[in-house]
């Protein structure tokens, strides 16, 4: 096992990675390869493997710790990966899984927050049951992920500042949806190396001006580079009309990037160019035609604002 390194991550966009399938349903380890060369050429600051837009609980372990190693690999220390290792069993069953997923080499192993405790169970018990995690994986850097499956459960600001002071915390994906909510929990953890990368990006831009690290969110697997764009100019005082323009996007296409996901999102990928199936193993809504034109629109208003903000996407839309 590598030395501990509980450094902070880098500010900006960490998107939540796909996993490219074969139309058997096989991981296609070359398009892996492919992707993590997007993400990273889209200017990405780090990247989350083994994530549930990554299917993780459609993977076997033996998957789940190949796709991590691939890219780590890749990445090659360009840019720091982090990867899930809570998947479910108990806490000493989840450490054995931390421990391996820490030795593909990620800078930090992320912690579903709803498979620690039960969705009846008080946040006593949650704390109780991270220390006893924290005790059996020592020196391990860790982060947060406040998953919606099986169950969302959120980290306040009682448990951050009970867990922050092991200074083993430096990620949280952030799904609270509230930008009051977040502007508490940054400053609980004013002082730590812990960067809150928010998910929700309606509130993208007041978390960004509030302190957040950055975003890590779905919406960095259909339109990367905006993601990117929003992360470096949103305190830009000259472009702050287009800022609010981008934002303004953002919240008009939530529902269209949340149908039929992650199919959509590999959807859109193909309508890009980018060589990729939309075989899912997830059990999820199916793409019809109609969400396919609202993706192909959507794609459309994409290219126009890249065009009005001097973005070079690495693919650019391929319609028919």
């Amino acid at each position: 096992m590598k030395s501990s390194s509980a450094h902070a991550l880098p500010e900006g966009f960490i998107p939540v990675m796909l996993t490219p399938f074969s139309d058997s349903g096989a991981v296609d380890y070359k398009g892996l390869a492919r992707l993590t060369d997007y993400y990273m050429q889209a200017g990405s600051a780090g990247l989350f493997a083994n994530c549930l837009s990554s299917e993780m609980y459609e993977l076997t372990d033996q998957e789940r710790l190949a796709i991590t190693k691939q890219v780590v690999d890749q990445t090659n220390g360009q840019i720091p990966v982090v990867a899930t290792g809570t998947l479910g069993g108990t806490i000493a069953q989840q450490a054995d899984f931390v421990k391996k997923i820490y030795d593909t080499g990620v800078q930090a192993v992320i912690v579903i927050t709803s498979q620690i405790a039960q969705e009846n169970e008080s946040d006593a018990i949650f704390i109780e049951r991270m220390h006893e995690l924290m005790n059996l994986t020592p020196d391990i850097p860790l982060g947060f992920y406040e998953c919606p499956v099986p169950y969302k459960r959120l980290i306040n600001t009682s448990i951050l500042a009970e867990l922050l002071p092991s200074k083993r915390l430096i990620y949280h994906k952030d799904t609270c949806l509230d930008e009051t909510e977040v502007k508490r929990r940054l400053a609980v953890a004013q002082g730590y190396n812990f960067g809150l990368y928010d998910a929700y990006m309606v509130n993208a831009v007041s978390s960004l001006r509030a302190g957040a690290a950055g975003l890590s969110c779905i919406q960095g697997n259909i339109y990367p580079e905006l993601i990117v764009w929003i992360c470096k100019y949103f305190n830009d005082a000259s472009k702050q009309e287009a800022v609010e323009k981008v934002q303004q996007f953002f919240t008009d296409s939530m529902e269209v990037v949340h149908s039929a996901y992650p199919t959509i999102a590999k959807y859109s990928l193909q309508k890009r160019g980018f060589p990729i199936s939309t075989y899912t193993r997830r059990k999820i809504d199916p793409l019809t035609q109609d969400l396919k034109e609202k993706m192909d629109d959507l794609l459309i208003t994409i290219d126009n604002l890249h065009n009005d903000l001097g973005i070079k996407p690495v693919y650019q839309p391929v319609f028919a």
